[in-house]
Parts: C-alpha cells; sequence; structure tokens
C-alpha cells in the first residue's frame, strides 16, 4: 500500500511502492481508480490512470493488486461493445447513464447467463495447455473451451449441462476448470509454430484483393490524411472480409465516427452465412474524449481477443483505427514522465512497440488437441498530419507491415472510393500468393493483373505529357492506353460502397471484369493497327456494357462476361 504523491494528467507518483511490479494493476485514491504502473525507481511509481483524475489529492491511498491488466477471455465476447479496458458499455451506462463516472466498473462477461457445455474430451484423459475440453455455441461461432496456461494432468471430473462462465466445468488433477480465463494483455498467446502464409484475405474491394491483396495472418497498413476515407474502407473490411471473427478497434477516434460504427453494425447482415454481422464481431471503443491512458490500452485489449480466438482455430481480422492516436497517447505519457523525446516528440521506443503489435499476428498451428490453425489479420489506419506519410509513426509501420494502401487527397476529392493510389500503394504477399490465385481463380491471374498495373503505370508517365501538349497531341496508339485505363479506374478499381452489389466483389468476378477490360483493349490496339479510326472504337457500345458490369450479380456475371466478349469479337472481326 503506497500514497499519491505527485498528479499530472493521467500520471500519477505513488511512493512507498515497495515490493510492487511493472505493469502491475493499481487501485488508485478513495474513488479506487483503475491504473497500471509503467515505471518503478526505489519505492517510487509512476502509474498511468485509466479515467478521469481530477478530484485526486497527494496522499489518497494506491493498493496494488498483484496482477497485471488482463482481460477475461470467454463465451459472450462476441456481439459486445467494450471500452479500452475491456469494461463492457452497454452494462456501464445503465450503471452510471450516458457517461462514464470514475470508478465505476463491471465484469467484461456476463455472470448470470448460462451457455450449454458439451464435452469434447473424458473423464481420467490427460489434459494441458490449449486442449479442448469442450464447446459452446456463441451464436454461430463454436466457442471452444481450452485448458489454461498452468494447468496440466488428469481429467478427475467433466460436466455436460448449463453454466455461467465462473462455474467450473471440469477438474484437472484437483484444480477446477472454468469456460472464462484471464490472459495480461501485453504478453502475446503462445502458440506451437508460425506457419507460411497461403491463402489471402478476401476483402470484396477489386483494388486490395485484385491488386495488393493481403494474406491471411498478414499486416496491412492505411495511410491517409483527413477525409481520405480511413474508416469507411476498414468498415468496408470488417463488414465484408472473409474472416470468422472481426475484432474492430476505435482508438482515440471521434465520437460521432464510431457512433456510426456502433449504430451500423447490428443492423448489418453477414453476406455468407446471412445472419446478423454483430454476432461475429467484438467492437472495442476508446473515443478521443476518453481518457489518454485508456486509449494506449485499447490496442492490447484488441489484439488479445483477436488471439484468443486465432487459438480456437480461426481466421481473425483486427481493424486498428488509428494507430497514431495510440502513439500520441504514448507521447503525452512519455512526455509527463520527462522521458527523452525521439522524432517529433514522440518516445524512442516508438518503433520497438509498433513492432512488437504487428508482430502478433500471424497464421500459426495453436496448441494443444485437436490440431488446429488459425490466424490474426492487423490492418491498421495511420493518420499522418497533413497526409505526410514521411512523419514518424507512417515510417515505423511501414517499417513492419507488408501491405501498403496509400490513401490519396485527390482520388478522394474527386469523389474516388476506395482513394487508393494504385502507384503508391504496394503488397509483398504477392509471390507467396501466386499458387492460391493460379489453383481458385485463374491460370493467369497475376499475369493479368501486371498487365493492368503496367498500363497504369505507363498512363502516369503520358499524363506528365498530356499537361504540357494536351491530349489531341498524342498519337492514336497512346490515346488509347488513355482511354483503356481510364476504364481500369472508373470501371473497375472504383466501387460504390452504398451500392449493394457493387460494394462486395467475388474473386472470380474481380477477374472475369478485369480481363474483359484487357480483352477490348487487345482487340482495340488491334483494330489501330489495321488503321481504324480512334473514334470509332471508342465509339463502341461494348465500352458502356463493360462499365455495367459492376452491377450485374455474381450468379449473371460469368453469362454477362461471354456476351460481352462475344460481341467485341464481332464488332472487331
Amino acid at each position: 500500500m503506497g500514497e499519491i504523491q505527485r498528479i499530472s494528467g493521467p500520471l500519477i507518483q505513488g511512493e512507498g511502492m515497495k515490493g510492487s511490479q511493472i505493469n502491475e494493476l493499481v487501485k488508485v485514491g478513495d474513488a479506487e481508480l483503475l491504473g497500471e504502473i509503467i515505471s518503478l525507481k526505489y519505492d517510487r511509481a509512476s502509474i498511468q490512470v485509466y479515467e478521469d483524475t481530477s478530484g485526486l489529492r497527494p496522499g489518497e491511498p494506491v493498493a496494488g493488486t498483484g496482477m497485471p491488466l488482463s482481460v477475461e477471455l470467454g463465451p459472450g465476447l462476441l456481439s459486445s461493445v467494450f471500452d479500452g479496458i475491456q469494461r463492457p458499455l452497454e452494462i456501464i451506462r445503465d450503471k452510471a447513464g450516458d457517461f462514464i463516472a470514475r470508478g465505476v466498473s463491471a465484469p467484461a462477461l456476463d455472470r448470470k447467463k448460462k451457455w450449454e457445455f458439451v464435452a469434447k474430451m473424458k473423464k481420467g484423459m490427460d489434459a494441458a495447455q490449449g486442449d479442448v475440453i469442450g464447446e459452446v455455441r456463441e451464436y454461430s461461432v463454436i466457442h471452444k473451451i481450452m485448458v489454461p496456461k498452468g494447468v496440466r494432468g488428469k481429467i478427475t471430473e467433466l460436466l455436460e449441462g448449463n453454466f455461467s462462465v465462473d462455474e467450473p466445468v471440469c477438474q484437472i488433477n484437483g484444480i477446477p476448470v472454468l469456460m472464462a480465463q484471464k490472459w495480461p494483455v501485453r504478453v502475446p498467446r503462445e502458440y506451437s509454430q508460425k506457419l507460411p502464409y497461403e491463402m489471402p484475405l478476401i476483402t470484396g474491394k477489386r483494388i486490395c484483393d485484385l491488386m495488393f491483396p493481403i494474406a491471411k495472418g498478414g499486416t496491412a497498413a492505411i495511410p491517409g490524411g483527413f477525409g481520405t476515407g480511413k474508416t469507411v474502407t476498414q468498415t468496408d473490411l470488417a463488414k465484408y472480409s472473409d474472416a470468422d471473427v472481426i475484432v474492430y478497434v476505435g482508438c482515440g477516434e471521434r465520437g460521432n465516427e464510431m457512433t456510426e460504427v456502433l449504430t451500423e453494425f447490428p443492423k448489418l447482415v453477414d453476406p455468407r452465412n446471412k445472419k446478423p454481422l454483430m454476432q461475429r464481431t467484438v467492437l472495442i471503443a476508446n473515443t478521443s474524449n476518453m481518457p489518454v491512458a485508456a486509449r494506449e490500452a485499447s490496442i492490447y485489449t484488441g489484439i488479445t481477443i483477436a488471439e484468443y480466438y486465432r487459438d480456437m482455430g480461426y481466421e481473425v481480422a483486427l481493424m486498428a483505427d488509428s494507430t497514431s492516436r495510440w502513439a500520441e497517447a504514448m507521447r503525452e505519457i512519455s512526455g509527463r514522465m520527462e522521458e527523452m523525446p525521439g522524432e517529433e516528440g514522440y518516445p524512442a521506443y516508438l518503433g520497438k512497440r509498433l513492432a512488437e503489435f504487428y508482430e502478433r499476428s500471424g497464421r500459426v498451428d495453436c496448441m494443444g488437441t485437436p490440431k488446429r490453425v488459425g490466424s490474426v489479420s492487423v490492418v491498421g489506419a495511420v493518420s499522418p498530419p497533413g497526409g505526410d506519410v514521411s512523419e514518424p509513426v507512417s515510417q515505423a509501420t511501414l517499417r513492419v507491415t507488408k501491405v501498403f494502401w496509400a490513401l490519396d487527397t485527390s482520388l478522394a476529392r474527386r469523389r474516388h472510393y476506395p482513394a487508393i493510389n494504385w502507384l503508391k500503394s504496394y503488397s509483398l504477399y504477392l509471390g507467396e500468393l501466386r499458387e492460391w490465385f493460379a489453383k481458385n481463380v485463374a491460370e493467369d491471374f497475376i499475369d493479368v493483373r501486371q498487365r493492368a498495373m503496367g498500363l497504369l503505370q505507363k498512363e502516369a508517365e503520358l499524363q506528365a505529357i498530356v499537361q504540357l501538349i494536351g491530349p489531341d497531341a498524342l498519337p492514336d496508339k497512346e490515346r488509347l492506353v488513355l482511354e483503356a485505363t481510364k476504364m481500369i479506374r472508373e470501371d473497375f478499381l472504383q466501387q460504390n460502397s452504398f451500392d449493394e452489389i457493387d460494394v462486395y466483389s467475388t474473386m472470380k468476378k474481380q477477374y472475369l471484369m478485369l480481363k474483359t477490360i484487357l480483352h477490348f483493349y487487345d482487340k482495340a490496339e488491334a483494330a489501330l493497327a489495321l488503321e481504324t479510326p480512334l473514334s470509332r472504337i471508342l465509339d463502341a457500345e461494348e465500352r458502356g456494357e463493360i462499365a455495367k458490369l459492376k452491377r450485374v450479380p455474381e450468379e449473371q456475371v460469368e453469362a454477362r462476361v461471354k456476351e460481352i466478349n462475344k460481341s467485341i469479337d464481332k464488332s472487331f472481326a
């Protein structure tokens, strides 16, 4: 037990803290505000407090709990909305009203709800960390109850029936095993081994899936200035990506943006199973007006929940919006601790913390039996001031992520969505995913993609000339390139997020759309070589039919593409 010596915003200095540990959770003041020890020197501790510190006075008590900041993991996480330290916001609202009062707390998992537990092992069997002892149905997800860390031995008792999360369902060597377990958020969950990337995370966004794909278990960064569509892009990825479980972390974003997410998600339907999307989603809302220290913790809370579902053998996608606000929280705490600042005032360990976070992604062989493979894919938004990606957070993020979706202010102004710049963006997973694309989409998938990228790069070179002498001075062959790339940009890369058909495209549809555009270009180029007037080529009615492909339903697209290709061949014959 210590006492408060000094108060500096969310940072408290306590003295008389002998015997405390780094990252230990403490209760600060008479109101018992939650905090975490981030620095120790002799018997003095620096504590970041996760709640509003106004009204605290020197001399008030500081009590250690002997435990690190941890999250509760068990049935009931899906469809829940938590704050940065896993307090359930709906229950807190019922207790304290629309604003979170200081010192209010509630268990993350509902203690009253009963879950039907079905045993998967038998009495007398040996069990160790990660073994699945039973299952609980959590909406459409089968929630696997696993042996927690540190428990090993023979199953002496195994029950079946309806239980709450804090009732024992099993005993291993006399140790009771509950359906819920705790895990420290700053410690990565363990696994057997990391596996190579083998398949893409399908997002339904054509520029993401076909041009710059992310692998399941991979990492991606979306840097962009204000108004370029980071949040819209991430919410679309959360809605339509083919992950089994989504963890969406609103870290320091504006309240109205999180309100849109919170009101929109419960109404959405999963396109795969036609059930409410919220049933496979965990939302962590830590808006910009919430305490800054809890913002720093929210990212770790999200990744720990993601790893928990990964350990069940699920494909999990985590959306972090935005890591810049997380870095700003670190900068504020670091400044109040009077640490030596790094570039632009960020702490010197900024790059290390970002790398540690993104390295918790991956595709892994899970611990325990039966054998399971799961993955955590991380997509982090970055909000560089003025859209300048040369600032420290963007650069540190790009060093550790393998996909860069560069949002462009000029594209956003032209209402081009997604506003991802195809010349600045890249994906380092193309080589690893080549075999999957060839096997599951088309043999020439990568070749088609490379041809389209080559045309877009050629267009960029021609645009410099066009700005000097105008398009009419270009030869017809180069003007045709400009027209073809205009079709790629407007008829393929651009998507309408509010159109129920265009908002999502399967890999097959994406390939057929791009292949059709390139087929038209090939025929037009051949016709141009035979001295057909360019104006006549550009008047071909098939161009309009290609533009309408994005609004053709998936089940009709193959037949429609065949009709268009036949019409193109006939027109140019």
